[in-house]
């Protein structure tokens, strides 16, 4: 099923309020919205910092370590006015569209009954300065998982002041775990002496840019009438770890986990007349690559802390960003050749 459909079957059932995009990324702040079957829903959660975008699928995201992940759906707040707009655009949507079967008609508008003369009055417009409808919103670049569904209360509505009673309720944490979903971290490319070349049985020096990889963070805030709450999750990095992209190699040190410095580099950038001297984190390669070359994988891992609103916030699982880059070995005799 694709993203489309699953939106659209969003509108017909309730809850209609899967969708929500929550914020693009930029170098400052930002609001995305996530358009479906001809109407638009806007999350009012902004990002700000080193972000990416939720659908950048490039390999700047960091990936946590372990099970944990950021939450795939949660609970956020939209205005009386706001509600009463998209329930009925999406309630004429259905009724006046020949192709949606009757009983999808007959759903929907049972549905806005609840809100509009049912359970609540005229979706709450009367009491619109007194609190707002809480929703519920979805990481849009992962409907196919499970857990985006999880989130299934239908819309409810929270006075001014009040904390929503429900799993996934936007708080400062949750804004912090949306973060970490949005960081944008440096390209993970080591620089190696030999550069481009390296020989048998040679250690090969690797060093990171200590002024590339350095903290990181991203600001998830939502300002909205009754609520301004907002979270700081950041990014350090703490360790380098070599896989030399074959078991005919040994590296410096034998875990292959260079630790960062005092200086906050890692590794140490080879200078001349260093070549007798054994680097504190590289790699030597005990054969030759032939015609072709070994896959290095080098995979930051990065310390994760958050600082949130009312809260002095804590840690949230480390993550990793790693990269393969080409490296050709070549036998000592053959290189002068």
């Amino acid at each position: 099923m694709t993203g489309a459909t699953v939106l659209t079957c969003g509108v017909l059932t309730p809850p209609a309020w899967a969708g929500f995009d929550p914020g693009g990324g930029s170098q400052g702040g930002t609001t995305a919205t996530s358009k479906r079957d001809g109407h638009t829903i806007e999350s009012r959660v902004s990002f700000s910092g080193s972000t990416r975008s939720a659908g950048d699928s490039s390999s700047s995201a960091v990936a946590p370590v372990g099970n944990w992940s950021p939450p795939a759906c949660w609970y956020e707040p939209i205005s009386a006015q706001q509600f009463s707009k998209e329930m009925e655009d999406g309630y004429n949507q259905v009724v006046n569209d020949p192709s949606q079967p009757d009983y999808a008609k007959e759903a929907t508008g049972e549905y806005r009954d609840m809100y509009k003369n049912g359970k609540y009055k005229n979706y709450n417009l009367d009491k619109a300065d007194e609190g707002n409808w809480w929703v519920s919103a979805q990481d849009p670049t992962r409907l196919n998982d499970p857990a985006a569904w999880e989130c299934s209360d239908l819309p409810f509505w929270v006075k001014n002041g009040d904390t929503p009673t429900v799993k996934q309720a936007i708080s400062p944490e949750i804004l912090a775990e949306l973060a970490y979903s949005r960081i944008k971290l440096p390209d993970t490319k080591v620089s190696l002496a030999p550069a481009d070349v390296t020989k048998v049985n040679l250690p090969t020096w690797a060093w990171l840019d200590k002024a590339t990889f350095k903290k990181v963070s991203v600001t998830a805030s939502l300002n909205v009438p009754g609520l301004n709450i907002q979270a700081t999750t950041t990014a350090e990095p703490i360790s380098l770890k070599l896989e030399p992209g074959t078991p005919d190699a040994e590296t410096f040190p034998s875990s292959g986990e260079c630790a960062f410095n005092s200086d906050h580099s890692i590794g140490q950038a080879y200078a001349k007349g260093m070549a007798d001297q054994t680097p504190p984190c590289g790699i030597e390669y005990l054969r030759s690559s032939g015609n072709g070359s070994f896959p290095l994988k080098a995979t930051v891992t990065w310390a994760i802390r958050w600082t949130g609103t009312g809260t002095p916030g804590g840690t949230l699982p480390d993550g990793t960003f790693g990269k393969e880059q080409d490296v050709k070995v070549q036998e000592i005799q053959s290189v002068n050749h």
